[in-house]
């Protein structure tokens, strides 16, 4: 299915006019909602500082009180790239400031699912803590905490996702988007919230002389930025500028070679110089390894590669997130094919989907349907859920959605009309998920396409590829390429740029089996160009003499040979 295309427009600002910036780059920022030069000042004086983030004084005292205390802490990630580096951070800087007991724990998403339950409690109750720290989760989870509680050990509760009606009995809570919260960015990560934390905590243990009586070298917490550059990226947060100060620190760090040795090691099976890498890097290449640790098996490997001490610790971990990953893309390639069967009935076009897909089959896998039904989103353009088999008669469903579809308010319209139909749910506008019973699932995925129609209005939704609109001749070069690299980091709410043409086909073969490897001629220029994952049925097709392509401006890199390359997003036939 052919999307539409649509151009970013934005009037550009005065104060942007005058920069002394290529006009492209004046263009793509002013698209990105940039109106000052001073918006791409990303250095590290310019973090917002830390006095307006509610509650982390009294975090901060509390951690100060149990490394003075000599304390047992436990601290309890998520499953997710966020909370292995939030996990990584909080352990390793614990530690430097001289917390000797101090562990942590991740709920198994199979066994125990999302945050700090009760049952998360009991197992870290086993190891007898004074304080349990959460990361990247706990605004939810009112009943561990409680539990917790109850059992004598104190809570501190850091975590960005949205809060309830009712927030937890935690002796202190650090997120940014809790109510009365005045930090200015509500876009922070969990590592980013850790990383505040861990910053009026060193504060706070300077105040109180800690360092200079015990002879502890003070923390440099810029050492720790590859971290939280990796967990905001990878969890696909916006870039604010706050957050692109973050990222663009931890990637410097990395390309200066001053990366962590779990980090370098993942790069290193992952085949790519850190002298080069980028923060879109960060989300396709390291995060996806970190998470299939979670997905597959367990996040404590990738936790542990992160904070390895040597490259000898780090590569075998690295290489066995490697193998899960290639693991996980085996999965997901034979759910695929498994759910695009199922959707051949119905693959006529699209006034002959369902508004809202809901796809199940006995041997789709947990830890991947959520990646699956994000394929499926981008393919057909629709709210799209699938569920896979959670026992006890019961299935466990991820959804992703459209632009203009809030889905977790779609599922809170379907619990309410439809009393007992969905026994958990939870998520945001863009990502929820939900458990169901299995005999139930008829009626689901029925009530699901009727109230996604009527939140359409019974308009089908429309695929639209946004773009920097045709690029001059003049802009075409490596040289742009590498100013582009340059001009970020690029990511979440701050889009890559990408362009649109239109170009003559010299020459098109497949290379690794699914990749399509052109030859393309425009504005009396020859390009290299390739798109990932093409459908094979369909490419290459000798009878196709010009594309419409999106596509991004990219450097191939070979054996030293630096070469311009277009890097296609969507291609299509022109007649």
């Amino acid at each position: 299915m052919r999307a539409a295309i649509r151009h970013r427009s934005s009037d550009m600002s005065a104060a942007l006019r005058g920069a002394s910036l290529p006009p492209l780059l004046k263009r793509l920022y002013a698209n990105r909602g940039v109106s000052s030069p001073h918006e791409l000042e990303l250095t590290l004086k310019g973090l917002i500082p830390p006095t307006a983030l509610k509650g982390v004084q009294e975090a901060a005292e509390i951690l100060a009180d149990a490394i003075e205390g000599e304390a047992r802490v436990v601290i309890v990630g998520d499953f997710d790239a966020d909370g292995a580096t939030s996990s990584a951070l909080a352990v390793s800087v614990l530690q430097q400031m001289g917390l000797e007991e101090v562990s942590y724990l991740v709920p198994n998403r199979f066994e125990f699912g999302y945050g700090l339950s009760p049952e998360i409690v009991a197992l870290a109750a086993e190891r007898e803590p004074d304080l349990i720290v959460t990361v990247d989760n706990g605004i939810a989870s009112y009943a561990g905490v409680a539990t917790a509680q109850g059992l004598g050990i104190s809570v501190v509760v850091t975590d960005h996702h949205l809060p309830g009606e009712d927030l937890p009995p935690a002796d202190a809570i650090v997120n940014p988007n809790q109510f009365g919260c005045r930090f200015p960015s509500k876009a922070l990560a969990g590592v980013g919230v850790m990383f505040y934390v861990l910053t009026v905590l060193r504060a706070e243990l300077k105040q109180r002389g800690w360092f200079e009586e015990t002879g502890r070298e003070v923390p440099n917490l810029a050492d720790t930025l590859d971290l939280v550059a990796l967990g905001t990226v990878a969890d696909v947060v916006p870039l604010d500028k706050n957050n692109r100060i973050l990222v663009a620190a931890g990637v410097a760090r990395m390309r200066s070679g001053r990366a962590r040795p779990g980090i370098e090691a993942l790069l290193e099976v992952a085949g790519r110089d850190a002298a080069s890498i980028t923060a879109t890097d960060l989300g396709f290449v390291l995060g996806p390894r970190l998470n299939a640790a979670g997905r597959l098996e367990d996040m404590s490997i990738g936790i542990e590669c992160l904070l390895a001490k040597s490259s000898v610790e780090a590569r075998p971990l690295a290489q066995k997130l490697h193998d899960l990953n290639r693991e996980r893309r085996d999965i997901e390639a034979s759910m695929q094919t498994e759910a695009m069967a199922q959707l051949e009935g119905i693959e006529l076009g699209v006034s002959d989907l369902p508004f809202g897909l809901c796809l199940y089959d006995s041997k789709f896998h947990q830890g991947v349907v959520g990646i699956l039904a994000s394929r499926l989103r981008e393919r057909y353009h629709r709210p799209t859920i699938v569920f896979a088999d959670a026992g006890d008669d019961t299935l466990k469903g991820s959804g992703r959605s459209i632009e203009g579809l809030h889905l977790r308010d779609v599922l809170d319209r379907i619990a309410t009309s439809y009393s007992g139909l969905v026994s958990k749910f939870g998520g945001h506008a863009m990502a929820a998920g939900l458990t169901i019973a299995a005999e139930d699932l008829v009626l689901f995925t029925q009530a699901f396409d009727k109230v996604v129609t009527q939140a359409l209005d019974n308009e089908a939704p429309e695929s639209t590829l946004m773009t920097d609109g045709e690029l001059e001749a003049t802009e075409m070069t490596l040289e742009v390429a590498q100013v582009l690299t340059n001009a970020g980091p690029w990511g979440q709410h701050f889009p890559v740029p990408v362009f649109d043409g239109v170009f003559r086909v010299r020459s098109q073969r497949i290379v690794g089996e699914k990749h399509l490897k052109l030859v393309l001629e425009a504005h009396a220029m020859v390009f290299d160009a390739i798109a990932f994952n093409v459908d094979v049925d369909q490419w290459p097709d000798e009878s196709v003499l010009s594309i419409g392509a999106v596509y991004k401006l990219d450097i191939n890199d070979y054996r030293g040979e630096r070469r311009l390359q277009l890097l296609i997003d969507s291609l299509w036939p022109e007649t």
